[in-house]
Formats: structure tokens, C-alpha cells, sequence
């Protein structure tokens, strides 16, 4: 039974390249249904429903995988914090209005940075600015991505060497379903939000894996569907986005 809770639940996540096949105890477990509660899966249940109605099989469905080119990704959703965030619980709602014109070009982010100093100058984790970031706030008491002190805070990044060595040596990232820990879909994978102009903004979390895919250079990622801008819809570019992977 795979700990939903806990980060430790990562390691010896990588099977091969086919869905992971889950007892039935799996979707019945307390902390299961906890989680789909937290993560407003009874409301992405409606909110499919209701796109399907009003739009078709056009929109994905909500925390769905879709394939994109690597470097598609070149912009990042810049709402100030507090602003009309828009987060995995807003997965393939469609939203008008000028959101998605809060954007800035990607640069690198400190997982990006943390990143290459792990994989590409051998440096240990606990010199990056990641780390050393998350044990600053397991000291003030948080607990940050799940971590609630530092066993779970080394599970966390031993897990991230192994999906960078699978990933290395597959030429591709792992789906989210390919993987015992997965939840829900893609949930939990690189989430990108969908503009008005096709223009694919990288929001929230799922940075340590955009990071090892940049950092590998891949053609091609699964991502996360986030939100969707009406006209992104009107202009056909959500019936552009790939369901499947496209490269073999």
C-alpha cells in the first residue's frame, strides 16, 4: 500500500512502461479519499461534466496529461500571490478575462539552479539552494512539499537522483500513472496553464522535473492541464493540444 502522506512513498517508485497496476484496496483507502477531498476532485468531477456540455470532448479532462514541446515552455504565469492564483484545483477550467497576460519569459528558478549543481557539477544536495531553503522552514516549523523533518527531506531528493537517472536513461519523463504514488491522472506533474494566444505558462509545482527536462535537454514532456483561456478555445488551440505522445 503506497502512503499518500508521506514523501518516503517516492522511493522505489519507477516501474516499467506501463500504467502501475494498483490493488483495488488502493482507491478505497482513508487517505485516499482525504486527499481527492483536499484537492477538490468532487468539484474537477463537475467542472468536466460541465465542459463536456458546454464544450464537448474538446477540453481535456481536468488533471489530465497532454504532451508538449519542451520549448513551447518559455513563459511563466506571474500573478503577484493573492492575485487570481490559479493552482492544480483549477485544472481545465475554462476562465476568461486578462489573467493570462501576467506572464514573464522563463528564466531559471532555483530548482533549475539546484538542479545543475547536483547532476551536472556533482554537488551534494544539501549545498543547494533548495535544500537548503526547505531545512530553513523544517527549523521555523513548516513543512514544506510534505516533508516534516530531514529523513523526509533526504527521502525527497534521493527519490529526485532516481528520476533523474530513469529519466536519463528512458530519453523521456514517466508519466504520473506510470508511478505507485501517483493520485489522480497527472496530478502532481509539471502544470501548465493555457493562454489566449496558445502560449503554454508554467505555474506551480512540478519544477524539480521541468528542471531535470531541461537540464536533459528532452524533446518532449507530459504536463499537467491547468487552466484554460476561453479564446484559447474560440482560436482552436485547445483542439491542437496533444493527448498522446508524439515521438517514439
Amino acid at each position: 500500500m503506497v502512503d499518500l502522506s508521506s514523501p518516503k512513498s517516492l522511493q522505489g517508485a519507477f516501474t516499467p512502461e506501463a500504467v502501475y497496476h494498483r490493488a483495488r484496496s488502493f482507491y478505497w483507502h482513508p487517505a485516499r479519499w482525504r486527499k481527492s477531498i483536499e484537492n477538490q476532485v468532487p468539484q474537477k468531477v463537475v467542472r468536466d461534466w460541465i465542459n463536456r456540455v458546454r464544450f464537448g470532448a474538446v477540453v481535456p479532462p481536468s488533471d489530465a496529461a497532454i504532451f508538449v514541446d519542451l520549448a513551447d515552455v518559455a513563459h511563466i504565469y506571474d500573478k503577484p500571490r493573492g492575485r487570481f492564483e490559479l493552482r492544480r484545483r483549477d485544472s481545465a477550467r475554462v476562465i476568461a478575462g486578462n489573467w493570462d497576460l501576467a506572464r514573464k519569459e522563463l528564466g531559471e528558478d532555483s530548482r533549475l539552479i539546484s538542479c545543475r549543481m547536483r547532476f551536472q557539477q556533482g554537488a551534494d544536495w544539501e549545498e543547494t539552494p533548495c535544500w537548503i531553503r526547505m531545512a530553513g522552514e523544517l527549523e521555523r516549523g513548516r513543512q514544506p512539499d510534505g516533508c516534516g523533518d530531514l529523513d523526509d527531506l533526504r527521502a525527497r531528493y534521493a527519490a529526485l537522483d532516481r528520476v533523474y537517472e530513469e529519466t536519463r536513461d528512458r530519453g523521456r519523463l514517466l508519466l504520473r500513472e506510470e508511478l505507485p504514488a501517483c493520485f489522480r491522472r497527472e496530478h502532481g506533474g509539471i502544470l501548465v496553464h493555457l493562454a489566449r494566444d496558445g502560449v503554454l505558462l508554467r505555474s506551480g509545482g512540478g519544477g524539480h522535473r521541468f528542471a531535470i527536462a531541461r537540464l536533459l535537454e528532452l524533446r518532449e514532456i507530459p504536463v499537467q492541464i491547468g487552466a484554460i483561456h476561453i479564446d484559447a478555445l474560440r482560436n482552436g488551440h485547445v483542439a491542437r493540444l496533444r493527448r498522446q505522445p508524439s515521438l517514439t
